[in-house]
This record gives C-alpha cells, sequence and structure tokens, in this order.
C-alpha cells in the first residue's frame, strides 16, 4: 500500500514544474490578469497546480488565431490533417501512464480506468483520420444537357467545444478529432475541475506538428465572459458541449441570434433491465460495469435496474455479491475500483437520492453511507437499494454516483412503460436470450443508444448521441464528422 509520500511524489512527477498555461496561437500564456484558480485531487483535497483564469480578452484573442489559422488548415490535404492526427493518437498510447495518473490525479477514477481511457481517447483521433480521407462529395444527374451538379462537403470553420470533467480526455478527442479532420480550427475549454488533460493533450498536438492557431486552449473558472464572447462572434460557427441538459437549453438560446450550428450531449437518466430470460451472469456482470465505472459518474451510467419479478431476487443477491467485491479509495492504489465522487455537491445529491429512496420504502442492500477513508469526504460506498420504485429521485433524476435501485417489474409492456417515462433518452440497456424481444424492445425503447446484452457499448467508430432533452447532433461513426461540415451546392453551366 503507497504511503502519503508515494503520493506525494507520483504528484511531483506527474505535475511538477509543469507549464499548465493558456494555448493561444501556438504560443503558451498566462491570463492578461494574471489571476489563476486552483486544480484539487478530489481524493485528497491537495492543489495540484494553479491555471489561468482566462477571460473575455483572451477568448477573443482565441477566435482570432483560430480564424486566421482558418484558410491554410481547412485548404491542407486530407492526407496532411490525418497524418497529425495519427502522430497524436501515437503519442498518447506511448505516453498513456503519463497521461492515466495525470487524469486520476484530478478527476480521481482508478488508474486502471484511466488507462482505458486513453486508449479509447486516442481511438477518436485515428477513426476521424481515416474520416478525414472519406470526405466525398457528389456529382448529382442535372435537368437539363447543358448542367453539371456538384455537391462539396466543406469546413464549418471556428469550432468551440466545451468539455466536462468526467471523460476529460475522451470528450476532447471525441469533439477535436472530426472538427480538425474536418479542416475546422478549434478552441477548447475544458471544465474547470480537470483542465490538465487538456493541456496535456494540447502540448501533444503542439509536438505532432499542428500549426499554430489551429487549437487553442482557454482554462476559466467563470464561463460567463467566455460564452458570452463566442456567442457574440460571427467568426464562430460551431459549438460542441457536454454537460447538463439545462445549461444545453442556455446554449441553444444564446445561439439564436448568430445561428451558430451546435452539438449537444446532454443529460442521462439510463434505464437497464432484465428479463427473466437473460443470462443472469452476464447481466449482473453488464450491471456492475455500467453502473460503477467511474463511480457512476457517467452520462450513460445505469440509472435505474429493472428487474423482472420472476428473477428478482436471484438478481439482487448475484449483483449485490458483485457489488461487495468493489473496492473504494484513492485512484492511484492498486486494487481500486471506484474512486471519489468530483466534489462535495455531488455527495450531497447522492445523500439527498439515497434519503428520498428510505423514506418511500426501498430498502438498503448494501453500502448507503460515505466510505470513511483517508483523504476528502467525498468517497461514497458503492449502494445497492431494493424495493425501488419508479417514481422515487433515484430513478427520475441522474444521480450520478455509486447508488444502484434495483425496481420490479412485471412485463414487457409495463417496463417499457417505465423506461420511457423521461426527458431523457441518451442510453439504454436490456439482457434477454429472446431474438424477437430484441427487435421489439430496442425499437421501442426512446434512445440514442441501445445496448443489447452489453454493458458498455460506446466505441469510435458507432455514432453517440441522445433523443429528446439528451442533446443534438452525434459524435463518433462515419456521422460524426457531418457536424462539421457545410454542404454547398453547384450549379455549373457549359
Amino acid at each position: 500500500m503507497q504511503g502519503v509520500a508515494d503520493f506525494d511524489q507520483i504528484v511531483a512527477q506527474t505535475i511538477g514544474a509543469g507549464d499548465w498555461r493558456l494555448l493561444i496561437n501556438g504560443d503558451w500564456c498566462e491570463s492578461a490578469s494574471g489571476a489563476t484558480f486552483p486544480v484539487e485531487n478530489p481524493a485528497t483535497g491537495q492543489i495540484l497546480a494553479h491555471v489561468p483564469d482566462a477571460g473575455t480578452s483572451e477568448t477573443t484573442a482565441a477566435i482570432e488565431a483560430a480564424y486566421a489559422a482558418l484558410p491554410a488548415w481547412s485548404a491542407m490535404p486530407a492526407n496532411g490533417r490525418a497524418e497529425i492526427l495519427r502522430k497524436v493518437a501515437a503519442l498518447m498510447l506511448e505516453r498513456r501512464d503519463y497521461l492515466a495518473t495525470l487524469m486520476t490525479l484530478e478527476q480521481g477514477k482508478p488508474l486502471s480506468e484511466a488507462r482505458g481511457e486513453i486508449t479509447y481517447a486516442a481511438s477518436f483521433l485515428t477513426w476521424f483520420a481515416g474520416e478525414a480521407e472519406r470526405i466525398y462529395g457528389q456529382i448529382v444527374p442535372a435537368s437539363v444537357a447543358n448542367k453539371r451538379i456538384l455537391v462539396l462537403r466543406q469546413a464549418v470553420g471556428v469550432a468551440v467545444m466545451i468539455t466536462p470533467w468526467n471523460f476529460p480526455a475522451a470528450m476532447l478527442t471525441r469533439k477535436l478529432g472530426p472538427a480538425l479532420a474536418a479542416g475546422c480550427t478549434a478552441i477548447c475549454k475544458p471544465a474547470e475541475q480537470t483542465p490538465l488533460s487538456a493541456i496535456a493533450l494540447g502540448k501533444l498536438f503542439m509536438e505532432a506538428g499542428l500549426p499554430d492557431g489551429v487549437l487553442n486552449i482557454l482554462t476559466c473558472q467563470d464561463p460567463v465572459p467566455f460564452s458570452e464572447t463566442i456567442f457574440a462572434d460571427d467568426r464562430v460557427r460551431k459549438i460542441s458541449f457536454t454537460g447538463s441538459t439545462e445549461v444545453g437549453k442556455l446554449l441553444i438560446a444564446k445561439s439564436a441570434a448568430g445561428v451558430k450550428r451546435l452539438s449537444l450531449e446532454l443529460g442521462g437518466n439510463a434505464p437497464f433491465i432484465v428479463f427473466e430470460d437473460a443470462d443472469l451472469p452476464a447481466a449482473v456482470r453488464g450491471a456492475v460495469i455500467s453502473k460503477f465505472r467511474n463511480a457512476g459518474q457517467t452520462c450513460v451510467c445505469a440509472n435505474r435496474i429493472f428487474v423482472q419479478r420472476a428473477i428478482y431476487e436471484q438478481f439482487a443477491d448475484l449483483f449485490t455479491q458483485e457489488v461487495r467485491q468493489l473496492n473504494v479509495g484513492n485512484g492511484l492504489l492498486p486494487h481500486v475500483h471506484v474512486g471519489p465522487l468530483i466534489d462535495l455537491p455531488a455527495r450531497q445529491k447522492v445523500e439527498r437520492h439515497i434519503s428520498d429512496a428510505l423514506a418511500q420504502g426501498a430498502q438498503i442492500r448494501l453500502g448507503g453511507s460515505a466510505a470513511e477513508l483517508v483523504g476528502t469526504s467525498t468517497f461514497w460506498q458503492p449502494t445497492v437499494l431494493s424495493s425501488a420504485k419508479a417514481d422515487m429521485l433515484v430513478a427520475r433524476e441522474e444521480t450520478f454516483g455509486p447508488v444502484a435501485p434495483l425496481i420490479a417489474f412485471d412485463d414487457e409492456d409495463e417496463v417499457l412503460h417505465a423506461a420511457n417515462a423521461t426527458q431523457y433518452g441518451l442510453a439504454a440497456y436490456f439482457f434477454t436470450r429472446d431474438l424477437s424481444r430484441v427487435f421489439r424492445v430496442a425499437e421501442r425503447l426512446e434512445y440514442g443508444i441501445i445496448g443489447v446484452n452489453d454493458g458498455l457499448p460506446s466505441v469510435a467508430q458507432a455514432p453517440f448521441g441522445g433523443v429528446k432533452q439528451s442533446g443534438l447532433g452525434r459524435e463518433g461513426g462515419s456521422v460524426g464528422i457531418d457536424e462539421y461540415l457545410e454542404i454547398k451546392y453547384l450549379s455549373l453551366g457549359i
């Protein structure tokens, strides 16, 4: 077991005297005011670094840099853009341990998960390097003999990426990969809780030969000056945001004045359905990995676990046994499966959801309270609630924590009605061995991503996104690059 001295050494080696500054037009710089804000380790409360607090002037400078770099970058042959993306992906894999350790320090997730995220993040760059080379146009049959009709696909322009704290590397490359592949230039604003991973990736892009101004990275504690500046500037044509539905709605309203294109990946409330004919051990494994990955702090994690009544007790016993094996602790320690929640408000939401469930008749099978460990007060025991109901807060709101409510159901129609009775439609899961049911249920679930006998469906080559109030557009897959391309129609007289 590593002691305090070991942790201090890891921090010193990883953070060290690192250059944690803004990237604007190829230069690493401080904020104009000299203001900074701290980045804390959620597991220990230790301040890891101070990063610049950018405002209006830095945002304007980044827009100017991205706009100036746009003509040359968008005109670069696709294979040139693809080559840089592949170089960055290779550098990420080469330095995976360093990047993963940095992520665990600032975000808290177990080191094994952080390593997996770096690999996943690199896969978006590799995938979209290939998509850059497949931006095809069309020749459309004309209506008269003396005309030819051509369709071109060109870069939207300057694109802004606003990324969340729960996947600080993968959410950046999932946006940046298609943007750069399409020929857009970019301004990235990482979450204030986890800016170090974005800065580290920015250094790799510059090392790989990305031209100055193509990528700009701004860190800021108050997002208002940043957002007001990008929405007021007509040179910004595209905004991609991952975060809450409430903020997403504000961005939609703000985008109206400039008619800016938006991609939004917003909140979720994923149902996980286990039918009585399911492979029970596989369903248990799928539920555990879906629910407790990143301490339940994912927008696609199982938020409501519906189990058919005939197998409810059997599933609950097996599931509880598996969850009991999960170790909570600092993500740098070996054999830790569940790290800390990101901050105190996250813990308070978990407490509120559990209290509401207990008041309405739910029972604690496992956990239910904070994990008293050395460090911060944000560690929470993996919790299993039985006798949960669909109208409890834990089933109506996105908990974003390691709490699994088990809800019994009787038949297919009942569970589909309950699963769809939400404003969200990002991810859903179900386990069954009935092929007819696979198609019936998948077609009726109102979600953009559906895992069938699969608790971990996300990959770079598949389109990721939701319906209803879970967002607009898709990231990943062959359609992901379309979010950063405009279609231009040429009618040519000959």
